[in-house]
């Protein structure tokens, strides 16, 4: 070293500079990559992507060949500023070397390139990788007796390499990326996304008709108020039962009845045959679950039961595709008769509506994983059965209620909330 020029070490040295901040800005992109974006991009045909991501299926090799050659570089360059230190201070050049080598390599070899890396992982990760796969070659016995080595130490505290795989994205790990990726999708496909992702979550027994409100037709009445029922219907699908809904013996639909009218042949026989039989679910059942079940049966609507055979309540396939899609009307309260908008601002309220219907009726974010009904939800919070004319704050809802029994709360008014107080309530 002492016969070469000073100038010349100043040349190298820089060169070594520019080589640590190459491997230290390869390594932070490789790694700030989003590997979903990766992945998209390797499958469409893009190849820079493709090299990239064969050189992430083992991190070991990868950090492996970057580490080794950037502790080679930064090593020389510490050795050659000492020797360039050295020459110009002499005695005193070892510390002053040590100070100057820390700082620039710092600088220049690992905050600032790495700091880029982080910034435009893309730009960096994809034209170094022409660079890192044919050094990996060349290097490759070098790498694997160094990780040989770190592979048996991790051995020891119970980590496989070899046996690690990649990190998944949970339920909630997807949902949190739906909501940031809700600026560049449409809302409603947005709400879409999110409705299916919530069919996991949620049950049948949060979206079916309870069966105090289950609309059906007793087959042992006259046949006059059987066609009065009918024609009153809204449904298109009603259970036949005898006596109570808990002797269900079909379910039959509104067309068939119609051909029956028109053939003048519609007695309580031919509308036993004409109906269909009906189908039980056990309540708990996931919304996914049964969404694959009306598939597979090829029906429509199913009675939930609980363990001991009793009706719980009804649900439709169209119940479940309005978990997705959501109201098939612009206004939901056009389809709600649970809910009543007043002059004043207030809402009458039907307290058999399930929560989930007034959560997405009134913008409200209640929990849906205890009562299923507002009935249920407003006696569990007083723990009482309230007298009509009490009024109280529900999640910060002022409520009054206007009609109960001795048994449920019937109807209740909601009444808006200033806007002073919702800027009050966001903020806190």
């Amino acid at each position: 070293m002492s016969d070469v020029t000073t100038s010349t070490l100043l040349i190298i040295l820089f060169f070594l500079l520019i080589f640590s901040a190459f491997f230290s800005a390869t390594e932070t992109s490789m790694m700030a990559l989003n590997r979903y974006r990766l992945r998209h991009m390797a499958k469409s045909g893009y190849r820079p992507a493709q090299r990239v991501l064969d050189l992430l299926q083992r991190p070991d090799r990868l950090i492996g060949v970057i580490l080794l050659a950037n502790n080679f570089v930064n090593i020389l360059a510490s050795a050659l500023t000492t020797i360039i230190a050295l020459r110009y201070f002499e005695n005193h050049g070892i510390a002053i070397a040590t100070g100057i080598a820390t700082a620039v390599i710092l600088i220049f070899g690992e905050v600032a390139p790495k700091t880029l890396a982080i910034l435009y992982p893309e730009r960096i990760a994809y034209p170094t990788s022409f660079i890192i796969v044919p050094l990996l070659r060349v290097l490759y016995p070098l790498v694997w007796v160094i990780n040989c080595i770190a592979n048996a130490i991790l051995r020891i505290f119970g980590v496989s390499p070899e046996k690690a795989q990649q990190s998944r994205m949970s339920s909630d790990e997807l949902r949190t990326v739906l909501f940031e990726a809700k600026a560049i999708l449409s809302k409603k496909h947005h709400r879409m996304i999110m409705g299916i992702m919530d069919l996991e979550t949620a049950n049948v027994n949060d979206i079916m008709i309870p069966r105090n409100d289950i609309m059906g037709i007793d087959i042992n009445q006259d046949i006059k108020t059987i066609l009065s029922q009918l024609e009153s219907s809204q449904y298109t699908r009603l259970p036949l039962y005898r006596d109570s809904i808990d002797h269900v013996v079909g379910i039959v639909h509104l067309r068939n009845v119609m051909k029956l009218l028109a053939q003048k042949n519609l007695d309580k026989e031919s509308l036993l045959k004409s109906a269909q039989e009906p189908y039980f679910v056990p309540e708990g059942t996931s919304l996914t679950k049964q969404l694959i079940n009306f598939q597979k049966e090829k029906h429509r609507m199913a009675l939930t039961v609980n363990e001991y055979g009793d009706i719980q309540g009804l649900i439709t396939l169209e119940d479940i595709l309005k978990e997705v899609v959501g109201e098939f009307t612009p206004d939901i309260f056009t389809t709600m008769k649970e809910i009543n908008l007043q002059e004043d601002g207030s809402y009458w309220v039907d307290c058999s509506i399930s929560i989930r219907d007034l959560n997405r009726a009134m913008h409200w974010q209640l929990p849906t994983d205890g009562p299923k009904t507002f009935n249920g939800f407003i006696l569990e919070y007083l723990e009482t059965i309230p007298e009509p004319g009490t009024s109280f704050l529900l999640e910060g809802h002022p409520i009054e209620i206007l009609h109960a029994s001795q048994h449920t709360i019937k109807t209740v008014k909601i009444f808006p909330i200033p806007p002073e107080k919702e800027v009050h309530k966001d903020i806190s």
